[in-house]
């Protein structure tokens, strides 16, 4: 079966009913198989119409906001589902945020409803109770106080397509690692077929493995959004972990899904006969990004699945490259080739000329013509962002002769060491290569003599005793790959990093706590 099966597709695009599409063409087909329940695309469909009806009767009307906070399940898909068919504003809430961290972004995007998993009733209700234009509360998977039931909502209710669907759209909320979140506004374009085939989707035969939290940008777009738009099911994870990773993989000949860096190298590091024993075989493409993939980690994975690795460069404001696993092997640590070459520029400081190929400065992307986002509420943010008709994301690197993306690292990152920058992603990709290291964050601290001290925080890997003797060790290593001035000047230990379930690491707090030990210390 082919994605487009004909043009209706593309009419269901444009008024947000492209699962009503796939729901007529393979209605028993699994579309969400969880372990909070499934659906077929029939089931999915109806209950997306059910809820519009609900909201409908409620006063809900097209412009609207909805805010969502839920957990993995099936109801997070109806409800993306429902607000593309109703005209409204979705917002996916971090559903791991203080009530106050809640409650700012409820009350930011200006939710009219806010949908709450009972997983996470206290930290709901509350963010309810903060945010004055909420008048409609939903409560999914159990009782929260002052919400109503999401089942007795929708019980009973016509299941058929709404007779007049308007496009709905979403808002998502920047992940806040260098400042409060802001959500990314735009109008959302009509989903197409176009990257489908890209990934080799083949509605009715493939199956994407979700591994990520849904109220993430990546894991919203290529976990469920772009599979569920191309008539292909998703097996929603609940919390990642690498064993029950390859467990799903084999059970349900998982052909396609999304991974950050930080899973990679923890399955890599399971033992050498797990790994062995794991039947990846059905895999077609694994999409990855989110975070710079040290060169040595992704050979490793391409040398054990084989070259079904896309890597992308985006974020939640904007997309920018794809390589596949054969250009980047031909160009080991790129993240691919813009689809023009007037897409990415890299500028310094000052000019707004394009710096020549091989030279380092501020990654910069071209905004399109139509759908330019802005930071809700935020025009200062928004004009900081853009130079022309170019935007960035705060990212640092070069392109080279062929016009190939490479990032070294993000501005807010950089240390500067005695004059001269230093890459912490080049560090912390030479830390990973030792085999006593499980994961790692380099840092710059403030230094009388240097300005910035070069700083690691490593987390060992099982069975691995952190000690001074190991310290020494993993300077050396350092500097037996690395320029000195890059190499850390300390190196301490952690039982945890700070990393987003998204495989974000949150530099920023670790930066705080140094300077802030620093202080106490009368550094």
């Amino acid at each position: 079966m082919s994605i487009d099966t004909d043009d209706r597709y593309d009419t269901a695009a444009a008024r947000g009913m492209v699962l009503a599409h796939w729901a007529t063409v393979q209605p028993d087909t699994p579309a969400i198989v969880s372990e909070r329940g499934a659906r077929t695309f029939a089931e999915l469909n109806a209950d997306a119409n059910r809820l519009a009806r609900a909201w409908r009767e409620r006063g809900v009307s097209p412009g609207d906001a909805v805010a969502l906070m839920v957990s993995n399940r099936p109801e997070f898909a109806e409800v993306v589902a429902a607000t593309q068919r109703s005209g409204l504003r979705v917002t996916p809430v971090n559903w791991h945020l203080t009530a106050d961290e809640a409650a700012y972004i409820v009350r930011d995007c200006q939710a009219r409803v806010l949908v709450a998993d009972a997983r996470f009733a206290e930290v709901a209700a509350a963010a309810a109770e903060q945010a004055a234009g909420v008048t409609v509360r939903m409560a999914v998977g159990g009782d929260i106080a002052r919400f109503e039931s999401y089942d007795d909502a929708i019980g009973g209710r016509d299941g058929s397509d709404v007779a007049d669907p308007v496009l709905g759209r979403s808002m998502l909320y920047t992940s806040g690692t260098t400042g409060r979140p802001k959500g990314v506004h735009r109008p959302d374009t009509p989903p197409t077929s176009g990257l489908g085939r890209m990934f080799r989707y083949e509605p009715g035969e493939s199956l994407h493995l979700c591994t990520g939290p849904l109220y993430h940008a990546a894991p919203l777009a290529f976990s469920l959004s772009m599979p569920l738009n191309a008539g292909v099911g998703v097996v929603l994870m609940d919390r990642w972990s690498p064993e029950e990773t390859l467990h799903l993989i084999a059970a349900h000949r998982i052909t396609h899904s999304h991974m950050v860096p930080t899973m990679f190298h923890r399955l890599l590091a399971l033992p050498d006969e797990v790994r062995a024993a794991a039947d990846v075989s059905s895999l077609r493409s694994v999409l990855h990004g989110a975070a710079p993939c040290p060169v040595a980690v992704k050979q490793a994975m391409i040398e054990w699945w084989g070259p079904v690795l896309l890597e992308y460069y985006a974020a939640t404001e904007g997309t920018g490259t794809f390589v596949t696993s054969a250009d980047w092997l031909a160009r080991p640590g790129t993240v691919g080739k813009p689809a023009t070459p007037d897409h990415i520029r890299i500028l310094g400081p000052t000019s707004d000329e394009p710096l020549p190929p091989g030279e380092v400065g501020t990654v910069y992307l071209r905004a399109p013509e139509v759908g330019r986002f802005d930071y809700f509420g935020d025009a200062a943010k928004t004009e900081s962002s853009y130079r022309g008709d170019y935007y960035t994301m705060g990212d640092i690197g070069y392109l080279d002769e062929d016009g190939y993306l490479f990032l070294t690292d993000r501005s807010a990152d950089l240390i500067i060491s005695g004059g001269v920058n230093v890459y912490p992603a080049e560090v912390e990709a030479e830390l990973l290569r030792h085999p006593a290291v499980g994961d790692a964050a380099v840092i710059g601290v403030p230094d009388p003599d240097w300005g910035e001290a070069v700083v690691a925080i490593v987390e060992v890997r099982q069975g691995v005793e952190a000690s001074d003797g190991l310290a020494a060790e993993l300077v050396a290593h350092c500097r037996a790959g690395l320029a000195h001035f890059k190499c850390p000047r300390r190196v301490d230990f952690t039982d945890r990093l700070p990393r987003s379930d998204t495989g974000k690491l949150y530099k920023r707090r670790l930066r705080e706590e140094y300077r802030a030990r620093l202080g106490s210390d009368g550094g």
